[in-house]
């Protein structure tokens, strides 16, 4: 649809619509995610996190935003971390997609807003973006982003 943002940035009333998809998509992720402590699958957990990631947003340390769908259902997130200033300027992309929206071309989307945020209003040079060698799926996404491959971390 025309006009409607594919992501924003996140609100404290976020905090349940992310509880309830990190719950739902746990092992969907977890190939990808870090191990999370059990606070994080609640809406406790995601509030606390949210918190922290405004708070360092109004630092210009990251930008924590959330993927929409059409109808402005939250489905996903999609962060900008480790903005570093000076000579650099660069970031770290990271995201994720709710497994029942997957393939539907939100992430890319997302990754397209994201990039408009990253060169436009922080005027970055760089922005950096890992997966794992069989993410065939998230590495489809960067590529529609012109995105280019660089390497292979093997212990990443």
């Amino acid at each position: 649809m025309v006009g409607v943002p594919a992501s924003r940035l996140v609100r404290t009333a976020d905090a349940d619509a992310l509880a309830g998809l990190v719950s739902r998509n746990r092992a969907f992720l977890a190939p990808w995610d870090l191990v999370r402590d059990e606070e994080y699958f609640t809406v406790d957990g995601q509030a606390r996190r949210i918190e922290r990631a405004l708070a360092e947003h109004e630092l210009g340390a990251i930008c924590p935003y959330v993927i929409l769908e059409a109808d402005g259902r939250v489905v996903g997130c999609i962060t900008l971390d480790g903005i570093e200033r000076g000579p650099v300027q660069s970031c770290h992309l990271g995201y994720w997609v709710d497994e029942d929206h997957n393939g539907r071309g939100l992430a890319t989307a997302a990754v397209a807003d994201m990039l408009g945020v990253a060169f436009g209003e922080l005027e970055l040079h760089r922005v950096l973006a890992a997966t794992l060698p069989h993410n065939a799926a998230s590495q489809r996404v960067l590529e529609r982003n012109g995105f280019e491959r660089i390497g292979l971390a093997r212990g990443y």
